[in-house]
């Protein structure tokens, strides 16, 4: 999620054969993917008072006075590094603590006259502009920016972390790995946030929980560190199926920072896929979108809209849809939200040409496993099932995956009249149902019991 600004770990399965599965295995698992706890998990009394209440956080109170206390240092006819990088900073902080993306891109803008003007011999300004890159989903920059920074000179604890976050962004895993095992330090957040990741890749969950766990021990009393930390740990407990933890770790970071709308919006997608009150999930997302600027609450209330729909009424599901579209693909937000628009297209929307031309322009941002899957999908959603099923073989076979990928793979394998592989694949996005919508959901389910 664009929400989540620092990286998001990912939960993945290999599926590599296809061997035939025993049928009472396959049920099983149909009717295991059905079964869950009639205890509501989230409290609509709790949700209705954070709403009575909300105020703007402290943290977005300290950083308006350190905004305002630098940009009033900077002196136009005498423009310098400390006073305007500082408050390039608070922009960014501003940025993530309210998803006002006007101050990222202003914060952009006052680094690269800052680079400019100091001939690009800054290796911290590059460094700052890296991580922006990293958040607008703009890799390839990233990577191009990262090399400059590192031809300037950059201290070992920079170099490693930020070349770990850009390799796992555009799939160099082995890379990745190394830099990580440079990084081994047991009282590190940085080295525990990164290592989660990694673990979370292999399918070593637990350990990713308990790694991200740590982290936010270490995060000590920096409450913005800690806050995103737990709201790791509370997506990774989702991946789980852990989704009272996951609900007591939201809560636990709606206290740390009211203004945290990734973590309200994990209470809102408890309340959809466990709980089944579309009418709550509805009130946290619509509030969540009052509060931030980024559209991912559209997308959240597109998802509710499909999910409660009457069969045959789209119209509601059409017109949310539409309305994420309208703000995500505005051009400020590059690419960030291109994995959920290729969910619209070739869904709700009904537009597989559309997916398939956006699928191509994400490889030219990240040739990964994942995305590579994304263009298979959209191939085959688009009518190219030869083309999609070469893409699969080469690039997605054998790799690791997330749920949907996972769901769109056993779509696909489906479509191919390859119902052995298919259930593979849809035995394996089984295992993280929660992370998939209710409508692709209930489609595996239903495949996977008959």
């Amino acid at each position: 999620m664009a929400l989540r600004q620092i990286f998001r770990v990912r939960h993945c399965f290999r599926v590599r054969h296809c061997a035939r599965l025993p049928l009472l295995f396959v049920v099983f698992c149909g009717l295991a993917g059905c079964k869950h706890d009639d205890k509501l998990l989230v409290n609509a009394s709790f949700i209705d008072s954070l709403i009575r209440h909300y105020a703007p956080p402290v943290l977005a109170a300290e950083n308006q006075k350190e905004l305002e206390f630098w940009r009033n240092r900077i002196d136009p006819a005498r423009p310098g590094y400390v006073n305007e990088s500082r408050y390039a900073g608070s922009l960014n902080m501003s940025f993530r603590l309210t998803g006002e993306f006007d101050s990222l891109r202003k914060a952009d803008s006052i680094l690269e006259k800052v680079d400019e003007r100091f001939k690009h011999h800054e290796a911290s300004t590059l460094l700052a502009l890296v991580s922006h890159r990293v958040t607008e989903h703009r890799f390839m920059d990233a990577d191009s920016l990262l090399i400059r920074a590192k031809q300037i000179g950059l201290r070992p604890y920079e170099s490693l972390t930020t070349s770990f976050d850009v390799d796992f962004e555009l799939g160099r895993y082995l890379q990745a790995r190394a830099e990580l095992n440079s990084l081994r330090n047991p009282s590190d957040f940085g080295y525990y946030f990164r290592k989660s990741k990694i673990d979370h890749l292999d399918g070593e969950l637990d350990t990713a929980i308990a790694d991200m766990d740590r982290a936010a021990v270490l995060a000590g009393k920096n409450p913005f560190l800690r806050g995103v930390a737990l709201s790791n740990e509370g997506d990774l407990d989702v991946h789980a199926e852990n989704l009272g933890n996951a609900r007591d770790v939201y809560m636990e970071c709606m206290r740390l920072n009211a203004a945290d709308m990734h973590s309200l919006m994990g209470l809102g997608w408890i309340a959809l896929v466990h709980d089944h009150d579309d009418s709550l999930a509805g009130k946290i997302f619509r509030f969540a979108g009052a509060h931030t600027r980024l559209p991912d609450p559209l997308f959240k209330l597109a998802q509710v809209a499909e999910n409660s729909a009457a069969p045959g009424d789209s119209i509601r599901q059409v017109q949310c849809a539409n309305q994420f579209v309208a703000r995500a693909t505005h051009p400020m937000y590059g690419r960030m939200y291109n994995k959920y628009l290729l969910q619209l297209y070739t869904g709700i929307l009904h537009d597989p040409a559309k997916a398939e031309s956006l699928a191509m322009d994400e490889l030219h941002n990240r040739a990964t496993p994942q995305t590579y899957a994304w263009y298979a999908w959209a191939l085959f959603a688009n009518g190219k099932k030869e083309q999609a099923y070469a893409v699969f073989k080469k690039k997605v076979s054998g790799q690791p995956l997330e749920a949907l990928e996972l769901c769109w793979m056993g779509r696909l394998m489906e479509g191919l009249n390859k119902n052995y592989n298919a259930q593979q694949f849809y035995t394996a996005a089984q295992k993280t149902h929660f992370d998939l919508d209710p409508a692709d959901a209930q489609y595996i389910q239903k495949h996977l019991a008959q």
